[in-house]
């Protein structure tokens, strides 16, 4: 499969966090918490996981490892400074030397926020950008609960400033987990909405990681390995949700698509989805997931962006080797649209609740999203704009936009 680039970029990677997977891996905790030399460990996640008992399975297992576990479950979904604060004060009552984040992005972003500014002090804005930390961070054990962020295989803190609601992105190698340790069992207890919102967005990164300006053969890999996984078992989840097999296939797939971020970053969709929450609440994974198809079509004007594409629906099964690439991206696109009505995702701004009146605050918003940067075909407002008008209406079946100048239980 030929990169958008037409060559194949140059990369410097490292293998940071060691992948535990399986169905109960759980049992594993305190054992892995042993080996990364923790004693004493604050446990960071949120209410909706105390109450489907995950919390009180972590603790006891910790505390049958002889560890002492000091707890913080008060995470709320896309994190704040706040937040950060508040896990940031018991972190340092109990003078932890390990931290465990339990739940979605959110438990594992709050967790690594507390870790900045317990190991290097200062306040969360001073770690926005990148390897901003100067001294060594607590080991962390990442467990997700859900087939979304990838932020257990990331080495960024995705947390908004109590004040502004802007998100900082402070990645720094030394936040990255030490072990992610993926239990498919965990995701069984997460509402049907939960499981598509996650897995929507999972399916969202791995596209937009696999054509980003930064990519490489290494992001390109776990990407079309992610999308495989995700694009072939999210329907199946939802349709049986008690289907084990299949949900470890999406957790894998959204590790493997946390990975890719972490070598690539992300694109258009994620940039113009984040206005659409942050403005109208729209839930994370339902925005990437009404904008990832119009940005899909928007980036394949570029041709080898849709050779990239091509390749991917033959891989995945959703287009024949011999169809024309023309052919191939369509056949993606319709694929892509018709995973977005299993899982329920909004097909137009009216359904998501965002006024069309809007269109150019929002582009201007988008315009400013870092991720944005990384999209293979350049967008600023213009071009933003083009692609929430395209979702202004009724979608009509081969809608394009050439010409055109991401939660509840933890899913962010």
């Amino acid at each position: 499969m030929e990169h958008p680039r037409f060559q194949l970029p140059s990369f410097d990677a490292s293998w940071r966090t060691r992948l535990v997977f399986g169905a109960g891996t759980l049992a594993r905790l305190g054992e892995l918490a042993a080996e990364a030399g923790m004693r004493r460990v604050l446990l960071v996640t949120d209410a909706g996981i105390m109450a489907a008992g995950h919390g009180k399975r972590a603790v006891e297992v910790l505390g049958g490892a002889g560890m002492e576990v000091a707890l913080f479950d008060g995470v709320r979904e896309n994190p704040t400074t706040l937040d950060v604060e508040r896990c940031l004060a018991v972190a340092r009552e109990a003078r932890v030397d390990g931290m465990v984040g339990l739940g979605g992005g959110s438990s594992m972003d709050t967790a690594k926020g507390a870790n900045f500014i317990l190991t290097n002090g200062g306040e969360m804005k001073d770690y926005w950008g990148v390897g901003k930390a100067t001294r060594p961070m607590l080991p962390m054990i990442a467990v997700p609960t859900t087939a979304g962020t990838g932020s257990e295989c990331q080495s960024a803190a995705l947390i908004a400033d109590e004040a502004t609601h802007r998100k900082m992105a402070c990645l720094d190698p030394k936040a990255a987990a030490r072990v992610a340790l993926l239990d498919p069992e965990l995701t069984l207890s997460q509402p049907r909405r939960v499981t598509a919102w996650t897995g929507v967005d999972a399916l969202t990164h791995a596209v937009e990681a696999l054509v980003t300006r930064k990519g490489n053969a290494l992001s390109g890999m776990h990407a079309r390995e992610a999308f495989v996984l995700i694009a072939g078992n999210l329907g199946r989840v939802l349709r049986e949700p008690g289907d084990v097999g299949a949900r470890a296939a999406m957790q894998l797939g959204a590790a493997h698509a946390g990975i890719a971020i972490e070598l690539s970053m992300l694109g258009a969709a994620h940039a113009a989805a984040n206005p659409l929450t942050a403005r109208f609440g729209v839930v994370h994974g339902a925005a990437v997931g009404l904008m990832l198809p119009v940005v899909v079509r928007f980036n394949a004007a570029d041709p080898a962006c849709a050779r990239v594409y091509a390749g991917l629906a033959v891989a995945a099964g959703l287009a024949g080797p011999h169809l024309r690439v023309a052919s191939a991206v369509e056949a993606f696109v319709d694929a892509l649209e018709a995973l977005m009505r299993e899982a329920g995702i909004p097909a137009t701004l009216g359904e998501a609740g965002v006024n069309p009146l809007m269109i150019p605050e929002l582009a201007a918003d988008a315009a400013e999203q870092w991720t944005g940067r990384f999209n293979p075909r350049s967008v600023g407002a213009p071009e933003f704009e083009g692609l929430y008008a395209a979702l202004a209406g009724d979608r009509q079946e081969g809608q394009g936009t050439e010409g055109c100048g991401e939660q509840m239980h933890s899913t962010s």
